[in-house]
């Protein structure tokens, strides 16, 4: 089932399910307030009700909690020159990084972006020091997120956070599949665009700590709740790590796929330096 949250003419919202004839509205606004209420998806894959139309937005504009684990494709760990990690890197977000699937994602002139296409975890269930099997029933499904990273502020102290948190640039989106249909340990292919150009591929089947194990690991120490997101790492190609370094500039277009889910396509827009904002504040 391909779940997703739809901006009407009227500039509401709906929580909607794709059918044959189109998409079908659900009880709530988005599905952030869907999961909240315990919603399932129901086992016949099917849902009924009123068809509506609209354009794709952010599926989940307000997860309690948006987890990341970073170094988790091999090739991007040799690319930083780190070792195989034994445990999780983690760190998170705020809802207010995340934006929709075809929002153009603004960055200050002063600060050097970076693509990170990522796959991205929905929470359907409640977890707490969850097993691993325990973890993988609670997976609702998937979507497909890039952890625009600003790496001048990422590298400013060993923690990322600072680099990782600017507001609406980390893009999420278009749907989300539920986990009976997309199986990313058998192998998603991942792919990253810029202005066309082929920046990041790999395969979902080499990362080296899964969906169900991240998960798991997280509710040890932190419960997880319907509609919390948990993005995956990113593969190799990063533009820090080439030669020259390569960041985002005005009017590139950044594409980010996911085979089985779908596609972003975000713009960056390039405003005044953030330290000019400060100074005239």
């Amino acid at each position: 089932m391909r779940l997703a949250t739809l901006r009407l003419d009227n500039g509401r919202t709906v929580a909607a399910a794709a059918s044959v004839d189109g998409w079908v509205a659900l009880p709530a606004l988005s599905l952030s307030e869907l999961l909240s209420t315990g919603w399932t998806a129901p086992e016949s894959g099917t849902v009924t009700g009123p068809l509506v139309t609209g354009d794709l937005a952010l599926p989940l504009p307000a997860p309690a909690k948006v987890i990341c684990c970073g170094l988790n494709y091999g090739e991007h760990i040799a690319e930083t020159g780190r070792d195989l990690p034994t445990h999780p890197t983690l760190f998170t977000k705020f809802a207010d990084s995340l934006t929709g699937p075809t929002d153009d994602v603004v960055i200050p002139g002063d600060v050097s972006g970076d693509w990170e296409a990522e796959l991205a975890v929905v929470v359907g269930r409640t977890l707490k020091r969850a097993s691993r099997s325990e973890a993988a029933d609670a997976i609702l499904g998937y979507t497909v997120a890039n952890d625009v990273s600003m790496r001048d502020w990422q590298k400013r102290t060993l923690q990322w956070f600072q680099g990782k948190a600017w507001d609406a640039t980390t893009p999420v989106g278009p749907v989300v599949v539920t986990a009976d249909e997309v199986d990313p340990g058998a192998g998603l292919t991942i792919t990253c665009r810029v202005n066309g150009v082929q920046v990041q591929h790999d395969s979902t089947r080499t990362l080296v700590f899964d969906s169900a194990e991240l998960l798991s690991y997280i509710s040890i120490f932190t419960t997880l709740r319907p509609g919390d997101l948990v993005l995956t790492g990113t593969p190799g190609g990063i533009g820090m790590a080439r030669e020259p370094a390569w960041f985002l500039a005005d009017g590139d277009v950044l594409e980010t796929e996911i085979e089985s889910i779908g596609t972003l396509t975000n713009t960056v827009r390039v405003t005044e330096p953030a330290s000019r904002a400060r100074r005239t504040a």
